[in-house]
């Protein structure tokens, strides 16, 4: 009887492990650095402790592909790495599952998740992983003597020479020109919401506009900046940080005037593999995970429990702390974005400034 049980325990184990085995998931993110960071911090434990194989996807925005899945009633992917905003708006159009914060793990002592994870982090149908700026960044080897220290040195090409690189899309630059013409970080969206606000973001646009090289995936400021193609460029906090840690880029970020904004993982309704799913964001936004992905990238985790367990980058020699966007320094001027206004004025800012683009 002993034998048998031993033989029965055995042969259920490798069902299991058999059954792990041929489960997979299928997570869409957005490539680069910080698809590296969430290889090495989630994928690579996470198949070691479930057997469930992770296939990384790719592209310069996974809202994209999401949408025209969903569109196509041909869902491929199971996990997106999406912004808030299109997190909310996607669930508010029943394309999304709704995940239930009871179910995800508590904090170390105990904290249920909905009292740690940071204001906003959670929402009906997704789960903030990073906090992430968009911020400013420059080659010091071309202002050795006199850097560069505020977004409004970004517009001054006069003092600070060179072309400048963007992001092709209003959000992330309309109030990058309401900071530089002195609107205070609390009053952007405010101010943005009239004509006139409206107005004056453009008008300042309007002083660098022949010295914009103009970007839409996360690599390309990063290349630019290498290339000698622009002096100073806005782009993503990690991938400036990985460029100067990891790859020695002579850069430098300006934190001033950042833009914050949140990823989340979000399963669509239809995917694949929804139980491997919901059992990957389970382990991927655990506080200990959150706080591994630190080590390979300079995003702050969304959990307050994560915070105390941020250590040193990959390197084993660079403190994360004030490489996060998230550090108090670097919050005094930073602009929070706001998915109900873009929900409100999206459609419009984007009409009037792909008609500034096209009027050259």
């Amino acid at each position: 009887m002993k034998t048998m049980l031993i033989l029965t325990t055995a042969l259920c184990g490798l069902a299991v492990s058999a059954q792990a085995q041929n489960k997979e998931v299928n997570v869409v993110s957005w490539g680069g650095a910080y698809e590296k960071s969430q290889v090495e911090a989630y994928n690579i434990p996470f198949t070691a402790k479930t057997g469930i194989k992770v296939n990384m996807m790719a592209a310069d925005n996974p809202a994209t592909p999401l949408k025209a899945q969903v569109e196509a009633k041909n869902i491929t992917g199971d996990v997106f790495d999406i912004e808030v905003s299109d997190a909310i708006r996607m669930c508010d159009e029943g394309a999304l599952v709704q995940i239930d914060p009871a179910t995800l793990p508590a904090a170390p002592d105990g904290t249920p998740a909905k009292d740690d994870f940071i204001p906003g982090a959670l929402q009906d149908c997704a789960v903030a992983n990073i906090f992430w700026g968009t911020v400013i960044a420059f080659d010091k080897t071309k202002f050795a003597d006199n850097p560069p220290k505020t977004a409004a040195d970004f517009f001054d090409t006069a003092k600070f020479p060179g072309k400048r690189g963007l992001p092709k899309n209003p959000k992330r630059t309309l109030y990058l020109a309401l900071i530089a013409d002195g609107v205070a970080p609390d009053q952007i969206y405010e101010t943005l919401s009239t004509p006139e606000g409206v107005d004056r973001a453009f008008k300042k646009l309007d002083t660098i506009k022949k010295d914009v090289v103009w970007w839409e995936a996360g690599a390309q400021p990063v290349q630019l900046l290498a290339d000698g193609e622009v002096t100073m460029a806005t782009g993503y906090n990690g991938r400036f940080f990985d460029a100067m840690v990891a790859e020695g880029k002579p850069f430098e970020i300006i934190w001033d005037g950042q833009y914050m904004d949140m990823d989340m993982f979000a399963i669509p309704k239809g995917s694949p593999n929804p139980e491997a799913a919901m059992e990957y964001l389970k382990f991927a936004t655990d506080t200990q995970q959150l706080a591994n992905q630190a080590k390979w990238i300079a995003y702050g985790p969304s959990r307050k429990s994560s915070a105390a367990l941020v250590g040193k980058y990959q390197d084993g020699k660079t403190d994360m702390g004030p490489h996060m966007p998230t550090n108090a320094e670097h919050m005094t001027t930073a602009v929070m974005d706001d998915p109900e206004f873009w929900a409100d004025h999206s459609a419009e800012l984007s009409e009037r400034f792909n008609s500034w683009l096209a009027a050259g």
